[in-house]
This record gives structure tokens, sequence and C-alpha cells, in this order.
């Protein structure tokens, strides 16, 4: 996934969750946050960070902030990013011989991020985002998600019903040891991935290179859930 229009700026303050105020070339401006998530840990005044300019004129905000370093390592904090990077990775073949992968797909009173056929396999998966990291593991989510425990109580609907379901976690950057449910922020969710998984649900974790105006998705991450 390529970002055209990159800037390197430096990160001065986030009034709200939708925009940062931003230095880039010594001048402040306004950016539209693609990430609704606290990254708190992330988004400290002084750090360096790249934003993007928008191909839309009429917009309200001139750029995007998308990546942001911490540290020596840059995490790309894109929320509409991993969809994207799973889509291409699939298409390269890493997902099996697919002969479909068509996104936002219903299913009863459900809607999954992807829905997939081939080689005499049907199924849904389910994609999200990870930038929080710890010494090393990395962690989702980083504030309670309803929504995300509801989206692994409907995979594991799927499988009942003969399908295969998978949650998919995308890790916006490289170098990372391990992947856990951050079960100090939402041990609900913590405990509903464990009994997806018991259920049959497949859980993969993937890293990302990432650069200032790229992100794709590279190796698995082991899956760690401590229940």
């Amino acid at each position: 996934m390529i970002y055209p229009n990159i800037y390197p700026a430096v990160f001065q303050a986030r009034p709200n969750r939708f925009i940062a105020h931003v230095l880039l070339n010594g001048e402040a401006v306004v950016c539209h946050v693609k990430n609704t998530g606290r990254c708190r840990e992330l988004l400290i005044p002084g750090v360096p960070v790249f934003i993007q300019e928008a191909q839309n004129p009429a917009r309200k905000t001139r750029f995007d902030l998308i990546s942001v370093y911490k540290g020596e390592r840059l995490i790309n904090i894109d929320s509409q990013a991993p969809n994207r990077i799973f889509s291409e990775w699939a298409k390269k073949g890493h997902f099996g011989n697919l002969q479909q992968l068509r996104p936002e797909a219903r299913y009863g009173n459900s809607r999954f991020d992807f829905y997939f056929e081939g080689e005499g396999r049907k199924g849904f998966a389910e994609i999200k985002g990870v930038t929080l990291e710890e010494n090393g593991d990395v962690l989702f989510p980083d504030a309670p998600t309803e929504r995300g425990r509801k989206h692994l109580r409907e995979l594991a609907a799927c499988i009942r019903e003969g399908f295969e379901a998978w949650a998919v976690f995308i890790v916006q950057m490289k170098n990372v040891r391990r992947f856990l449910p951050n079960a100090r922020t939402d041990p609900d969710f913590a405990k509903a991935l464990w009994e997806a998984q018991q259920a049959g649900v497949k859980i993969l974790c993937l890293d990302c290179q990432v650069t200032p105006d790229s992100i794709t998705a590279e190796d698995p991450v082991p899956v760690e859930l401590p229940l």
C-alpha cells in the first residue's frame, strides 16, 4: 500500500480524537487523525510524524496523519489501512488459492470485512489493526470494544454453519515479539477471543514493513491467549 504526497512533520497536540496539530516546515497545520483510538503512548508532543496531503481540495483539513515514530520504530496509525493491507496480501496467494475475495460481506444480521471462496473453502474474515506495543509485545484493543467482541461471537456462529472464520490482526509495525489480547484494558475481549478460538475461529496475526510512504504485510506474529 503506497501513500503519495507524504511529508515529515512534528506532532504538537491532539485537541480531540479527529484532529491533530503538527508543525510542517515550522508552520502550524491541522491534520485529520485517521484513527479514533487513544494512541496516547504514540502521540506525544515533539515526536516525528508523517502526514499526507489530501487530494480533495474541498476538505476542511488539508492533511492526514499517517504514521508516527515511537523511538526508532515507525508505526502506521491509519485505521483504514488494515483491510487494504490484508486484501493485497491475500491476493498475492498467501491466503490460499482464492477465486473470490469480497469486501463488506453480509451474513445474516452480520457484516464482515471479507467473504472468501477458493478450493472448496468458504468463509469470512474480520480484520483489526494493531498499533499498541509494549516491550515488543503488541496488544489489541487499546480501548474497550463491544464491537470487537460482537464480531468474535458472530465469527463463531459462522463456524457452526460450516464456514471458515478468521480473526486477522494486522500489526502496523515491524520487529515485534508476540501478539496478546489486551486483557488489562478489555478482559471481556480477551475472553471472547479465547472462546472464539475454542469454537474453531482461526487467529492470524501479521506484522508489516512500514516506511514513510508505504505499508506491506510481511510475517506471521506468534499469538498467545493467556486463559
